[in-house]
């Protein structure tokens, strides 16, 4: 019987690498810097959050879970001030496409052969209590079927992550503490992903404390029951993001697979080269100790 799970799994990781990239190239940046934004600041917030950012600064907080507030109110107060959603969407798109060409050309055109199949997949999953694929799934699409294909992939991301999101809340894990879980899970170095989301030392104080009281944490550090917590928090994303593949079917889920799973550490080593090792922690595999 096909594991739906593992292949939810696997999805996960293809699609984080073949997504992520993005929001640390330098062209996008650069072109985002063009339309008015000073050292293309807060480009990540801006161009990930556009489908979603008319409903405000809040909305997007909330919608995102773990990133600080106030980082996402000034990126976004930039944003506004210098140009439309619709033109850092666009000028997004354009890098997509070039460096999908560039960074992997030996996919592009059966990839772009999947834009269509990947968009009846979104469309054929609830959206109720899901946000941001909601709001991606319902945004302009372009001509280009590559970056349409693309685009669909990371609506299908999108799903995951609000699904992500829904389970830390009702496990009432906090945005500062699912970091500190991840850095766990990922091994990586201390509290590097909470404070990457700009967490300070209050927060993390405060974060540390409670998982201490539910005896998640031992002396500040995330301990057994922690680890078990947060692999059971992954496992539960993962069946619950099933649903996605299963409406894109087994076979094309494969085909899918077969088509990134070689190429997606080229991307990974583009994030690698453009921002540094450990941005995008989702579309890495857990280090050893």
């Amino acid at each position: 019987m096909t594991d739906w799970t593992e292949l939810s799994a696997r999805a996960s990781m293809a699609s984080h690498r073949l997504i992520g990239w993005i929001y640390w190239d330098p062209g996008a940046i650069e072109a985002y810097t063009t339309l008015g934004v000073e050292n293309g600041f807060g480009y990540y917030i801006a161009s990930r959050s556009a489908p979603l950012a008319a409903a405000g600064a809040e909305a997007v907080a909330a919608a995102f879970y773990s990133i600080h507030p106030g980082f996402i109110d000034v990126s976004l107060n930039l944003a506004a001030a210098a140009t439309t959603w619709s033109e850092i969407t666009d000028a997004r798109n354009r890098s997509v496409g070039e460096g999908l060409r560039t960074y992997a050309p030996e996919i592009s055109d059966e990839l772009a052969s999947m834009a269509a199949p990947l968009w009846a997949a979104a469309a054929d999953v609830p959206s109720s209590g899901r946000v941001m694929f909601a709001a991606h799934r319902q945004w302009p699409r372009p001509e280009d079927q590559l970056v349409s294909a693309w685009l669909a992939l990371n609506c299908l991301r999108e799903y995951r992550g609000d699904t992500h999101f829904a389970i830390l809340v009702a496990e009432d894990i906090s945005g500062t503490q699912a970091g500190l879980l991840h850095d766990a899970h990922l091994n990586y170095p201390g509290d590097w992903i909470p404070r990457s989301r700009g967490a300070d030392d209050a927060e993390l104080e405060v974060a540390l404390a409670d998982l201490e009281a539910r005896g998640l944490a031992t002396d500040g550090r995330v301990n057994d029951a922690g680890l078990a917590r947060r692999e059971r928090i992954e496992t539960r994303t993962n069946q619950l993001t099933e649903r996605t593949w299963r409406a894109f079917g087994e076979g094309p889920t494969r085909q899918l697979l077969e088509l990134i799973e070689p190429v997606g550490q080229r991307f990974v080593d583009r994030i690698d080269a453009t921002a540094g090792p450990n941005w995008m922690p989702a579309a890495r595999e857990r280090r050893s100790t």
